[in-house]
């Protein structure tokens, strides 16, 4: 039986827990994903996960609320465009077993249904086949592709553009 999830605001209570994963999921994420690993950086994170224009979720296991992955909307434009960036990262252990995507599908649901955007864009590394597989599984639908989109763990890389629209 896989585990039921629940999604959260992240909070400055959360930051032992997630440094630990952090630290723990190095090679996971490497190098896909340059993320909060230090308290400095945390509280960084924290402080543009509570601006309006972005939303900081947690994917929790639901029994014991501890965090599994984590699953950001930044740069939420309203007005016209009702749009924005997805990123997520799944924490060492807790990979391949169909927990993200359940995260995923409900924080698809939280942001046409509570923050009413009509558009979430996920840029993905062409290589990151497991989060390519991810966005395609939760109805994510390849847009195109942007040569030496954004700089991450200081390198300019490419990405293909994944989108989906509320209906």
């Amino acid at each position: 039986m896989v585990a039921r999830v629940r999604l959260r605001q992240v909070t400055l209570a959360d930051q032992r827990e997630f440094l630990a994963s952090m630290k723990a999921s190095r090679a996971l994420h490497y190098p896909w994903v340059s993320a909060a690993s230090t308290p400095k950086l945390f509280r960084a994170f924290i402080e543009r996960m509570s601006r309006p224009e972005n939303c900081g979720l947690l994917v929790c296991e639901h029994e014991n609320n501890r965090i599994l992955g984590v699953i950001n909307i930044t740069n939420i434009v309203l007005g016209v465009f009702r749009s924005g960036y997805l990123g997520f990262y799944a924490f060492a252990g807790f990979e391949r077993r169909g927990l993200m995507s359940k995260g995923l599908r409900a924080a698809v649901r939280h942001a046409f249904d509570k923050l009413k955007l009509h558009r979430l864009e996920a840029n993905i590394q062409p290589g990151n086949t497991a989060s390519i597989a991810l966005v395609k599984s939760c109805g994510f639908s390849k847009e195109g592709y942007s040569p030496r989109y954004l700089k991450i763990g200081g390198r300019w890389r490419d990405h293909e553009r994944w989108a989906i629209r509320a209906s």
